[in-house]
């Protein structure tokens, strides 16, 4: 099993941050792998919610189905894969920090089929790409003050 895990600080309020990163129509615009985000169930996001996500990766197109597995707002927002390619799980908490949100990030998967035979340079990509699209997001956020 693949592990990421890391930190950055935004410096935008907690609610701002949260706000921005739970609305799945903001994916394109922060991250670069995302073609597409969008609900499954109806608003409002909550435990249980699915959302839809279609990207590129390494020249693929993949489309998977996600389900909100922890929701506090402002404070924590996890999800994992229920249907699509890749299984996994991405946990993001959220606190305050010198005057702004700092964001943690943990994301749990496993390469299965094709990726699964080129696992450790997928993994690096897959890491790189998530540290490169979370400081997207940050430099996006962080210019609207």
């Amino acid at each position: 099993m693949a592990r990421i895990e890391f930190t950055t600080e935004v410096k935008r309020p907690v609610e701002e941050v949260f706000a921005y990163l739970t609305d799945p129509a903001n994916l394109p615009e922060w991250q670069s792998g995302a073609i597409e985000g969008r609900m499954e169930t109806q608003a409002p996001l909550a435990v249980g919610s699915r959302l839809v996500e279609v990207r590129k990766f390494l020249g693929r197109k993949l489309e998977s189905t996600l389900e909100v597995t922890e929701y506090e707002p402002s404070r924590r927002f996890a999800f994992k894969v229920v249907s699509g390619p890749v299984p996994f799980h991405v946990e993001h908490t959220l606190e305050p920090a010198n005057g702004g949100t700092r964001l943690s990030v943990v994301g749990e998967g496993e390469s299965g089929g094709f990726f699964k035979l080129a696992e450790p340079l997928v993994i690096k990509a897959v890491e790189r790409q998530t540290k490169s699209d979370f400081e997207t997001l940050k430099d996006l956020l962080e210019a609207r003050g």
